[in-house]
């Protein structure tokens, strides 16, 4: 899906390129991006292109990837862009940095977003949601020293504060909750906790300059059709106008984020975050019950909430967390706010979608 033929699409993309923030940071450099197709990494991409073509920013961006023909069917017009350069690389081997023939030996910036992110990956390919997280992580930060890396940004999520073990209504970012490291579904909570310390490590002993954003549970126009979350799969029905399929009670409760506001956070923390920190990201008014959500996406397609049992691999991909808000506190003494509350964000992905 071209997304920059959609207006509404790339008004949200306006909006966050023409923020308030340190762009000038990112004049004349390079900055590199894993998981640059993904949900974030594609609106990560389409917010620095538009600086490039419509704000003379003139950064180079490089997007790592497996598939370089799903990578310009993404981004169209903009693969044709001297600002646009494709690196044909699977993190989780050894980076070679070899970008249309030749070797990569600077840069800057580096956003490593590559990971499985939904219940059916870890699920059915384990192995590999642990290995980006792990291998891939350690990979591109041995490649950061490598090419003299300015500042790292290493997106991590919600999920390794694991479950609310009920002495905390919302988590800050010193909070440790608890994970049965003996499940299947563990594998991507604990190897992102691993990837933090890996930053750290990275920090301590080679001296690098490491910011963490740790994610809430992120949706929007971006999001892929083969993404299992609950979320994402309420959204495709919402966009169809068929009933919302819910299974389970729906009284879990989460933190959520606009697509839009989470790169703005991201941003935010690649500016001005001090080294070492992680910040919680999440919307502003954006804590709320899986009913109560999949109800506003049932009310605005006008369909209604259904309920049915998820089968065996489904169910080994859920998430065991009850409750799991954050605390943003942190993030907005960074001068950051939140542009898209719940209902808004929901019923403009739904919008651009359809």
């Amino acid at each position: 899906m071209n997304l920059q033929d959609k207006e509404l699409y790339m008004k949200d993309v306006a909006k966050i390129a023409n923020l308030p923030y340190a762009w000038d940071i990112l004049k004349g450099k390079k900055l590199a991006i894993s998981g640059g197709t993904g949900m974030i990494g594609s609106f990560l991409v389409d917010v620095l292109m538009y600086r490039n073509l419509e704000l003379k920013q003139n950064t180079d961006i490089y997007i790592f990837g497996r598939d370089k023909y799903k990578a310009f069917d993404r981004f169209g017009e903009y693969a044709k862009s001297v600002y646009f350069n494709f690196v044909k690389q699977d993190v989780n081997e050894p980076i070679e940095g070899i970008c249309e023939g030749t070797k990569i030996t600077q840069m800057d910036y580096i956003i490593h977003g590559a990971s499985n992110t939904h219940p059916l990956a870890y699920s059915s390919d384990p192995i590999g949601t642990i290995s980006a997280n792990i291998i891939g992580t350690k990979n591109l930060l041995d490649w950061a020293v490598g090419v003299n890396c300015g500042r790292f940004v290493f997106l991590s999520t919600v999920e390794i504060y694991g479950e609310n073990k009920g002495d905390v209504d919302t988590f800050d970012e010193s909070y440790l909750g608890y994970i049965d490291s003996n499940t299947l579904r563990a594998g991507y909570p604990e190897s992102k906790r691993c990837g933090e310390a890996l930053c750290q490590a990275y920090i301590k002993q080679k001296g690098m300059d490491i910011v963490i954003p740790r994610l809430s549970r992120v949706y929007g126009p971006t999001m892929l059709a083969s993404d299992t979350k609950a979320m994402s799969q309420f959204i495709q029905k919402g966009v169809k106008k068929e009933d919302i399929v819910l299974k389970s009670e729906g009284t879990q409760e989460f933190s959520y984020c606009y697509v839009a506001d989470a790169v703005s956070a991201i941003f935010k923390i690649l500016f001005d975050g001090a080294c070492g920190e992680a910040y919680n990201v999440a919307s502003d008014d954006s804590d709320i019950m899986l009913k109560d959500l999949a109800k506003i996406i049932a009310d605005y397609a006008g369909k209604k909430v259904v309920f049915e049992l998820p089968d065996e691999t489904e169910r080994a991909g859920y998430s065991k967390a009850t409750k799991a808000t954050l605390n943003i506190d942190k993030l907005k003494t960074l001068g950051w706010k939140s542009v898209y509350p719940m209902e808004k964000g929901l019923v403009r992905t739904i919008d651009i979608l359809r």
